[in-house]
């Protein structure tokens, strides 16, 4: 069953910001960086399990997939797929999350 894929307002900002710092040295992999991103998302209307659990949450409905070195988390409901963040590999996402209360 297809799913309804839907961009968070936090997760359309870390896209924004992490393609803005990569613009800083080129621009071409900025704009490929974010294509890519887009693209892993949209496969989630029809892959929305593939990504693996997110090992800090301990909540079976939230997974990640791996792009390039940084984490796309996702909520996976019956009939929508919600990104929640774009977050780097190295960060604490425990802790960045809370601090942001997502």
């Amino acid at each position: 069953m297809a799913r309804t894929v839907i961009w968070s307002y936090e997760a359309t900002a870390d896209l924004e910001t992490i393609a803005d710092y990569i613009a800083k040295d080129s621009t071409f992999y900025a704009a490929s960086f974010v294509i890519e991103v887009r693209e892993a998302s949209r496969s989630l209307n029809e892959f929305s399990e593939r990504g693996r659990l997110v090992p800090e949450l301990s909540n079976p409905s939230i997974r990640e997939l791996f792009i390039k070195n940084y984490r796309l988390i996702y909520h996976v409901e019956e009939v929508r797929v919600d990104i929640l963040g774009l977050i780097h590999g190295r960060r604490d996402l425990k802790t960045l999350w809370e601090k942001e209360q997502r």
